[in-house]
């Protein structure tokens, strides 16, 4: 009987937990359109509307862009090898690397936009 009663619990558990995932996916997502579009304004419009050289402003959209690429595709990969730990029943931790590869590639485009914006 105990078995009976705990199924519903398990089976929201694991309802839960893949509706997590999908949120964290979505984030990914998210994130690297936001990117995307401030590369735009970085690489495109700023050198357009303002009297400034371009090409710093241009490697800077370079690298939001690819920031939001990497997101993007990152999110795409880490949702899959979610969905196949979950489906045995397991839990896969990211690549340790990552954090320090996002604050390092954050901590680089912000100090090259604090230059460009007050520079």
């Amino acid at each position: 009987m105990a078995n009976d009663e705990s199924e519903p619990e398990r089976v929201d558990a694991t309802r839960r937990t893949y509706l997590a995932a999908e949120r964290t996916y979505l984030a990914w997502w998210r994130t690297g359109l936001t990117a995307l579009a401030v590369s735009i304004g970085f690489g495109k419009i700023v050198p357009g509307v303002a009297n400034v050289v371009r090409w710093p402003y241009e490697l800077a959209g370079a690298g939001y862009a690819l920031i939001g690429i990497f997101f993007i595709a990152y999110g795409a990969l880490r949702q899959r090898a979610i969905d196949r730990a979950l489906a045995r029943g397991e839990y896969v931790l990211p690549d340790p690397r990552l954090p320090l590869f996002l604050a390092v590639a954050g901590v680089a485009l912000g100090l090259l936009t604090l230059v460009l914006v007050f520079g």
